[in-house]
């Protein structure tokens, strides 16, 4: 029965945890670029308490989170009619980098599907948090006199023609990174991912869109979240009723631990 006891907590403890990972995709319904997250379970330790000539004879000790993994499948496209919005048609990240304190950019680069990009004073391309969006030489964006743009042009291929108003063009490459081990980026906020020790055996490579298996740009467009409502309310329904059967087992044990307690009487 201590066991049992045991064994439905953990089911409780555990059946929480998926319900926080089905509560934040639901709130990121609408995040630019957000990748749904999915929660797998598992059974842990089991004690042996006899055997046969067939197998042995266990008893399960419960359940704990194998793996919290997150799903890169593509989000859809959703108009915007904004030139400097962007969107990945297919695989591939946007290469961005924070800056210092000093206006120095950060050598550490990070990575994001979300394309809502602004030019700043100094003709920076930049992100809504000011990192700097790389090309596909891996170096910084930035545009002579931004003032004086009076039109910008992006292909599908990433290549980004800015006039100005005396007719002059200056014409960058925006670069998307490849993650041949996407499911081991984790998450930095702010719509942004970062390498672990995972992926850096086989680092991100910075090419242009269209190369090596690259998706393409789409200029006006912006990837929406990836969440599926009705998977993740079906998703929640399943876990209410995991929880609820936990619970039932620690009542049920509860009663019959009392029910021994009372033979003493």
């Amino acid at each position: 029965m201590i066991r049992s006891l045991f064994s439905g907590v953990s089911g409780l403890r555990n059946h929480q945890v998926r319900m926080d990972v089905i509560a934040n995709n639901i709130a990121n319904v609408n995040t630019t670029g957000y990748k749904t997250s999915r929660t797998n379970f598992q059974d842990i330790l089991a004690q042996t308490v006899g055997g046969t000539a067939i197998n042995a004879t266990q008893i399960g000790l419960g359940m704990s989170v194998g793996i919290i993994d997150n799903v890169h499948i593509q989000g859809a496209l959703q108009g915007t009619g904004r030139t400097l919005d962007m969107a990945i048609e297919g695989n591939g990240f946007f290469v961005v980098r924070p800056v210092d304190s000093t206006g120095t950019t950060v050598d550490d680069p990070m990575y994001t599907r979300d394309g809502t990009f602004y030019i700043d004073k100094d003709g920076y391309l930049v992100t809504a948090q000011g990192y700097r969006v790389s090309d596909s030489t891996d170096a910084d964006i930035q545009f002579t006199d931004p003032d004086q743009i009076v039109s910008i042009d992006i292909t599908t291929t990433g290549t980004i023609t800015a006039t100005d108003a005396a007719g002059g063009t200056q014409t960058f490459t925006i670069g998307l990174a490849m993650v041949n081990n996407v499911e081991s980026l984790q998450r930095r906020g702010n719509n942004l991912w970062d390498v672990t020790q995972m992926t850096l055996p086989d680092p991100p490579v910075v090419e242009a869109p269209g190369v090596n298996g690259r998706g393409i740009v789409r200029s006006g467009y912006l990837e929406m979240s990836n969440v599926d409502l009705a998977l993740e309310f079906t998703t929640m329904i399943i876990t209410q009723r995991g929880y609820q059967a936990n619970a039932r087992v620690v009542t049920t044990s509860d009663e019959m631990l009392r029910e021994l307690i009372d033979l003493k009487r």
